[in-house]
């Protein structure tokens, strides 16, 4: 029997099916060395509060885009009380929990991410106590965001405030995801109180905002507002008006004036000085709605004109500043060269607990200060034994209150204040004492715990107008004049404000408003300006109008 013998297979033909398959497994190989996944934001570890809120936020990268995924326990996170927000990128996304439940859900909680490469994982711990578990120095929004309503185009300033031991760190969620300052090119800051400002606000904008405090105590959220971005063309148009229009002045010969000019219209004017044809208010620094024009070491009378301009129009007024014939000398003065340290202590000194662990402290300038006083030195203990060395020191600039807060709850304070020059400490006042409250945290509406005071002024004299509030959470306090805002929004104090009004020539009006999520409260008074005695009757004298003016 004939052998049945292949022919032989070429070489080409012989080779080929081991070069596909080096080919498909150097494919495979190359894919997966083309492939990258690591994080760029990992979940971290929170103490949170029953009934609040949790948020747990990962990102990761790499190429193919990753998937996140959350897991509890081993478990894929599945409750209504878990819900998982997506970026808008598809970069990652938060697990937000809401409400907390104790021990339910305390757990670790893992955060998966996934492509070609394979998956990576991270994990952050979730811990829930009671409100009145809490520890000292736990983190409490003081003043959280209001509904907001601007227009397009205009700056939207969304408050928060809070307090702590250490001091929270302070930061934005919009409809659930943080708000990513570094990528709005500037147009959204978070400015040093913690508020956050919106510039040019676009409809993109609005939405639901919570500002979170958080230490090392914890983490506490605000109560979410609402932003909403309206159209301009919804506006209601009014052209330019006077609302304080600025009067006729006399002053001695090198004296000085501060002409005030207020106007108001919708849209907001701009408000200019001019003398004749000279324009006195730079174009570029003209201010919006009310603008004050000091003239210093005057020499000679001269007309002064007040411009107020918008879209829907222009308006004027002109006034006279009139130099008066120099009069007889004046009485000689005793004179002190040389600066000192104040001699005696700040009058007045008084304290006031806004909250469980916040005082407001205010007091009255030395009757000795021997120079200009620079600041002033808030000294305060629990242990009054101790020598003054030895206190907690607070320093502050030239004002007459302050804030100190991360106090101890339920305990007595000891407090004292000096004034100091540039030579030197004066002598501190004499102790006071207050006791904190205790922690226990209740919602309270706002009230007054300094309502202002009707006053009276003579005619050019000024008035400090004091107003303070207190709730839980802690309300904001801003002035009004009739519709006029007297405190820029992001200017606005805490839970007091103090408005100096000088130069007053006529009675007005002025209105403190308390502000909280739970609710407003107002409380209006009058400066009145006293008349002037009737001169004798050998005398004529001429009237000039005049209105009010601020600082």
């Amino acid at each position: 029997m004939v052998p049945n013998i292949q022919p032989p297979v070429p070489l080409q033909h012989r080779g080929a099916a081991p070069v596909m398959l080096l080919l498909l497994c150097c494919m495979v190989v190359c894919s997966h060395a083309d492939s990258t996944l690591s994080f760029v934001k990992t979940p971290e570890d929170q103490t949170g509060i029953s009934g609040s809120v949790a948020s747990f936020v990962c990102q990761a990268t790499g190429e193919p885009k990753p998937r996140i995924t959350w897991m509890k326990k081993g478990k894929k996170v599945s409750s209504q009380r878990f819900e998982v927000i997506d970026f808008d990128d598809s970069s990652g996304s938060v697990l937000r929990i809401q409400p907390l439940r104790t021990h339910r859900d305390e757990a670790i909680y893992e955060c998966t991410a996934t492509n070609s490469a394979g998956e990576i994982n991270t994990s952050a711990k979730l811990t829930v106590l009671e409100e009145n578990q809490t520890p000292h120095g736990f983190p409490t929004i003081d003043v959280g965001p209001q509904l907001k309503v601007v227009e397009k185009t205009r700056t939207a300033i969304m408050l928060c405030a809070a307090s702590g031991n250490p001091d929270p760190e302070i930061s934005w969620f919009k409809d659930f995801l943080p708000v990513d300052i570094n990528s709005s090119n500037g147009r959204i800051k978070q400015l040093r109180s913690g508020a956050l400002q919106i510039e040019n606000s676009e409809e993109m904008d609005q939405g639901k905002y919570e500002c979170v405090a958080m230490n090392s105590a914890g983490t506490r959220y605000s109560a979410p507002a609402n932003l909403y971005v309206r159209m301009s063309l919804l506006r209601r148009y009014v052209p330019p008006r006077f609302s304080i229009t600025p009067t006729n002045r006399e002053v001695m010969p090198g004296g000085s004036v501060n002409l005030t000019c207020v106007a108001v219209g919708s849209p907001m004017p701009y408000v200019k000085w001019m003398m004749g044809q000279v324009e006195l208010t730079e174009e570029e620094e003209m201010p919006v709605g009310r603008n004050v024009l000091e003239v210093t070491n005057i020499r000679e009378s001269a007309n002064y004109t007040c411009v107020a301009l918008s879209s829907l129009g222009m308006i004027e007024a002109t006034v006279q500043v009139t130099v008066k014939g120099r009069g007889p000398p004046s009485d000689p003065v005793e004179t002190r060269t040389g600066e000192q340290a104040p001699s005696s202590p700040p009058l007045a000194v008084q304290a006031l607990m806004l909250s469980a662990s916040t005082m407001l402290v205010l007091w009255e300038p030395p009757e000795e200060p021997n120079g200009q006083i620079r600041g002033y030195r808030v000294y305060y203990t629990s242990d009054m034994d101790a020598p003054l060395s030895a206190w907690q020191k607070h320093n502050t600039g030239n004002s007459r209150h302050t804030l100190i807060s991360s106090l101890t709850t339920d305990i007595i304070y000891s407090l004292r204040v000096l004034g100091f020059t540039s030579v030197g400490d004066g002598p501190p006042s004499d102790v006071l004492q207050v006791k904190t409250q205790e922690g226990v945290r209740r919602r309270v509406p706002p009230r007054f715990l300094i309502p202002p005071t009707n006053r009276e002024v003579m005619p050019g004299g000024s008035v400090n107008l004091t107003c303070v509030a207190v709730g839980s959470p802690m309300p904001y306090v801003k002035w009004m004049m009739g519709q006029v805002e007297l405190t820029e929004e992001e200017e606005i104090p805490m839970p007091f404000n103090v408005l100096e009004v000088t130069n007053i020539r006529e009675s007005a009006n002025y209105t403190c408003v308390a502000i909280s999520s739970l609710g407003m409260i107002e409380a209006t008074v009058q400066v009145t300006v006293k008349a002037l005695p009737k001169p004798p009757a050998s005398l004529i004298v001429t009237e000039t109008t005049a209105t009010s003016a601020w600082p």
